[in-house]
């Protein structure tokens, strides 16, 4: 039997970035990108099962038989914290783990371009991070965070689901309140938010419209919001957050979102060109005056073509930064290359 807590300190001793687990398959690590099968002894229902049951209290192993998948975060002391999804596939239990370090990267750490620095020091709006999953997002907005801890003299309220990396006070109060446990959803935590006097509220995922609606207004009134989304780029984003909204409220929200938006980060991690590690390819949008005019006309077709145009104010897009770092042979060309010839 493969006890769990021996294969999270062997995938953390190998730096990987995920474990798989499934019956039928030994074990998988994600290192580098690069899927790794861990020994050759394939896992049966009766230890994925027993790990699964090793990490959940009762309430949470009713809540999984239930809903059929649950997340929740795990951590040994010494070593490191884990994200987890667990879940049934084909009436067996099935585990995703994601690796959290215990120390909180710097934004010069993860090579994120110094214009987060300056995004970072907004009083208030809308910042979002966005990209497919596993592409780094909740570490960039930890660094940023970080960045904050250690230069300003702020509030923040996070709500996390579930909470992954753990902040200290120092320079900042910092409140992380946990979905499923210190509040019922984002919605909920977000709306009592507004009651504890934040400066900023990081919103680990928007993902409906009245998350979406009350993160804006929060935006509107004076504070700081941090939030993430599943999309791979600003003008996407910008679409994904006003087609969320049903057709009466479209034209509104679009004015809105033109007036509270402060930046849009999209990110995706590449292999990089040793093998060795993965870096960030970044897009950034700032909402200047000439943006600011594309979202309330319609025009989003044309951001990308006005980002092109914008590097003095520190706005790139996602191409031109893969450019940039495979001229610099920071990442591996043939991950690389597909996604340049997706874009055109």
């Amino acid at each position: 039997m493969i006890r769990l807590d021996s294969l999270l300190k062997d995938a953390f001793a190998k730096h990987a970035s995920d474990i798989h687990i499934t019956v039928g398959s030994p074990p998988v690590y994600r290192i580098n990108g690069d899927l790794l099968a861990s020994g050759e002894e394939s896992l049966a229902p009766e230890d994925t099962r027993e790990m699964a049951r090793s990490v959940l209290n009762d309430g949470q192993w009713e809540r999984l038989n239930r809903q059929r998948e649950i997340d929740l975060s795990y951590g040994i002391a010494g070593i490191s914290r884990f994200r987890m999804n667990i879940f049934y596939q084909r009436n067996c239990i099935s585990m995703a783990v994601r690796v959290v370090p215990t120390t909180i990267p710097s934004l010069a750490e993860l090579q994120l371009p110094p214009v987060l620095k300056q995004i970072s020091a907004s009083t208030q709006g809308l910042v979002l991070v966005t990209g497919p999953t596993g592409s780094g997002k909740s570490t960039t907005l930890a660094a940023m965070i970080d960045y904050m801890n250690h230069t300003m003299n702020k509030h923040i309220i996070t709500l996390e689901d579930p909470i992954e990396y753990l902040h200290s006070h120092r320079t900042c109060i910092i409140d992380q309140r946990e979905v499923g446990f210190d509040t019922a959803n984002f919605h909920n935590g977000l709306r009592a938010c507004l009651r504890q006097d934040p400066d900023v509220i990081l919103v680990g995922e928007m993902r409906d419209l009245e998350t979406i609606s009350t993160a804006i207004t929060a935006a509107e009134t004076g504070h700081l919001v941090l939030g993430t989304l599943h999309t791979t780029d600003a003008s996407s984003t910008m679409d994904r957050i006003i087609d969320v909204f049903p057709a009466h409220q479209k034209e509104q929200i679009r004015i809105q979102l033109a007036n509270v938006l402060q930046a849009i980060v999209s990110q995706r991690l590449f292999q990089t060109a040793d093998k060795q590690g993965r870096r960030a390819a970044t897009e950034i949008l700032r909402n200047t005056a000439a943006i600011k005019n594309l979202i309330r006309n319609e025009k989003m077709h044309q951001i990308p073509n006005t980002m092109q145009v914008s590097r003095d104010q520190g706005m790139h897009t996602m191409t031109m930064d893969i450019k940039k770092l495979l001229r610099e042979d920071a990442i591996a060309e043939e991950f690389a290359l597909p996604y340049l010839k997706e874009r055109g």
